[in-house]
């Protein structure tokens, strides 16, 4: 069977497994979510095994410390999956929710109601625990599932798939209700984006070449979790010691994740006070910081003269990139500007400060007095997430149960007829 054969199949059972799906009930998927989570646990040794196989590969092709650290698994992460699914099997079904209901004066009765969106293709990297995540969403969502993972995590992405998978059968569902594409051969990709007849929604999740392939290639309406150039702007109103803890944990807590700071931006009127300290403590944690002229003047040695295409990277790894401002207006620009609309702070004691920040940055998530590290699907209590959207339509920020799913009109009558 050739390449396109097999992917195509996989597309078909998919398709005809969505439609069973979204006829299952709340108690049967929950059930199964909770035997996944399960089994998660029972078969950790086989997942931490075949994630050896792909840090040894890893170390040997020199990827860098934090996209190891993203590949990397063990007994707490698995327990952290698992934990995942046992969520989002408590979470509120989306599906058959009602969104809202009217009477109209023809005496019709329209309920505006959630139904599954389809099938789903999720193309990501790295990260294996999103293998599970993004099953256990979709099958709560009542959406089929087809997983194309990067080559680095191949063998934990199928060991954790095929623990996921082993539940499925054992109850029954259909084939195609979850699926994965093991070959690293790319041109499945490209076979994949083009089955716009079986396939309903594509999300990539990754780096910006895999970003822009997808949108470039998809025949498929495409919801992009893009790069996380993520701000936090230090006003000349804050409080400089609660500054100075969220931006070390917004840049140094997991610096390989797409919601940890990249840019701090300083007021002047502070920057003399506050750079100083922060600067000693991003360097003792190994931070490079790269800094226009002012924080270079304060910080003095050691700190590598910013550019434009610094401020535009999403580094994901210990670098930094620090801009004194003259005003709050200047660091709203300069995050709309340069920032990717992904998650933004500010640090302030003045309420119309923080208003303004809210209302003029144009982002998914926008902070006040918090770490950006903070975007995240299990933190914003809603169990998990597919990923994070940084696209305005349909979805926006870290998505979940509602985002997976789209509406339908149901009507009732009484026997009207349009005059």
């Amino acid at each position: 069977m050739t390449l396109r054969q097999q992917v195509v199949n996989i597309a078909k059972n998919a398709a005809s497994a969505a439609r069973i799906l979204a006829g299952l009930t709340t108690c049967e998927k929950n059930k199964i979510l909770e035997e996944m989570a399960e089994s998660l646990n029972k078969n950790k040794g086989a997942i931490l095994k075949a994630n050896k196989k792909d840090i040894a590969l890893a170390m040997k092709v020199k990827l860098s410390g934090a996209l190891i650290d993203r590949l990397a698994l063990n007994e707490k992460r698995i327990l952290d999956m698992s934990n995942c699914l046992l969520s989002v099997a408590k979470l509120n079904d989306a599906v058959g929710s009602e969104i809202k209901s009217w009477d109209v004066p023809s005496g019709l009765k329209i309920h505006k109601v959630r139904v599954p969106i389809g099938v789903i293709a999720i193309i990501y990297e790295s990260r294996p625990n999103v293998t599970s995540d993004c099953i256990g969403l979709c099958f709560k969502s009542g959406n089929s599932v087809i997983l194309r993972g990067g080559s680095e995590a191949l063998n934990s992405n199928l060991a954790i798939f095929k623990t996921i998978e082993r539940v499925i059968k054992k109850n029954g569902l259909p084939k195609g209700t979850v699926n994965f594409i093991a070959t690293k051969d790319r041109q499945a990709i490209d076979i994949l984006l083009k089955l716009n007849g079986y396939i309903d929604l594509v999300m990539p999740r990754g780096g910006e070449a895999l970003i822009k392939k997808v949108v470039s290639s998809s025949r498929i309406p495409v919801i992009k979790h893009y790069k996380g150039i993520c701000h936090v702007y230090v006003d000349d109103h804050a409080d400089l010691n609660m500054a100075e803890k969220i931006c070390f944990n917004a840049k140094v807590q997991r610096p390989g994740v797409c919601n940890a700071m990249e840019s701090m931006l300083v007021h002047c009127d502070v920057a003399a006070r506050f750079l100083p300290g922060m600067l000693k403590k991003f360097k003792d944690a190994g931070v490079e910081i790269r800094g226009c002229p002012v924080t270079q003047r304060i910080g003095k040695a050691g700190i590598k003269r910013v550019t434009g295409k610094d401020y535009r990277t999403e580094y994901l790894s210990l670098i930094l990139s620090v801009k004194v401002v003259d005003s709050l207006k200047q660091a709203i620009e300069h995050i709309n500007a340069y920032g990717s609309h992904h998650s933004d702070s500010i640090i302030t004691d003045d309420e119309l400060n923080a208003k303004e920040f809210l209302k003029k940055v144009d982002s998914a998530c926008v902070y006040v007095n918090a770490s950006t590290r903070f975007t995240d699907g299990n933190q914003f209590g809603m169990g998990a997430e597919i990923g994070i959207s940084t696209d305005k339509l349909h979805a926006r920020g870290p998505m979940a149960l509602e985002e997976l799913t789209t509406y339908k009109y149901v009507i009732y009558g009484n026997g009207q007829v349009r005059a």
